[in-house]
């Protein structure tokens, strides 16, 4: 896309952004629904912006892939590896009761809810102790180097 173009369309985001934002400050703070009926275009716009950003940054980044075969083959393998670490993580976790700080229980015993909770807390450790190996992998091989 022409630079020139580029920088017309940020400015006018922009300045669609600015001009929302003055319109709900200059609302009295006692009348909530002016405030409530002010934001919501304020809202709505930041969403379609980061619905818009987000689509831009995952299409530029399939299509860099289509364009390398060689990136397409790392990025399958980093799905794989994920994939398996979200398997065993399933495996390892548990259905037991959740219960909060409060002694409420959050998540009945034998609840998808308790064996997810438990299958997300596995695979971050997994991934943190896979992370952990690879940085003192790298560290070392730093060391050796220098």
């Amino acid at each position: 896309m022409n630079s020139k173009i580029l920088k017309i369309v940020v400015a006018i985001l922009s300045l669609v952004g600015i001009g929302l934002f003055l319109r709900v400050s200059g609302i009295n703070s006692e009348d909530k629904v002016a405030i409530s009926e002010a934001v919501s275009p304020l809202v709505t716009y930041s969403l379609v912006l980061l619905g818009l950003a987000v689509a831009a940054a995952v299409i530029a980044s399939l299509l860099g892939m289509f364009k390398n075969p060689a990136a397409l083959k790392k990025t399958l393998l980093g799905i794989v590896a994920l994939a398996v670490a979200l398997l065993i993580s399933y495996i390892l976790s548990s259905d037991g009761q959740v219960v909060d700080a409060n002694g409420s229980v959050i998540a009945a015993t034998g609840s998808q809810v308790s064996k997810y909770t438990s299958t997300g807390i596995w695979v971050s450790l997994i991934l943190l102790v896979v992370g952990g190996v690879f940085f003192v992998i790298d560290l070392v091989k730093g060391l050796i180097k220098s």
